[in-house]
């Protein structure tokens, strides 16, 4: 898959069955800037949690985990308020 842009999110990879909802919210988010999906990864042990999970804070923004119960995929997403993508987070994912 080459690479483009739709909105906020660039895609190079392919994205799980799921996901994209999730990309769309966020990209509506003033807070953020780019949403890069990464590497998807294969789960050989049983199903696990579901949805879409903050890891941790990079460079640019934050690392994300979209897990669909078979596998996980990376989500990068770049923001300039850090604080306030946190706390926006904080309360989208409790939805």
């Amino acid at each position: 898959m080459g690479k483009h842009r739709s909105g906020k999110v660039k895609l190079e990879h392919h994205t799980l069955e799921g996901l994209q909802k999730y990309l769309s919210q966020l990209s509506e988010w003033e807070e953020v800037e780019s949403i890069i999906p990464g590497r998807i990864f294969r789960q050989n042990r049983g199903r696990g949690s579901k949805g879409l999970f903050l890891k941790y804070r990079t460079i640019s923004g934050y690392k994300l985990l979209y897990k669909n119960g078979t596998s996980t995929q990376e989500v990068f997403v770049v923001c300039r308020d850090y604080e306030a993508f946190e706390r926006r987070f904080k309360g989208f994912n409790k939805k």
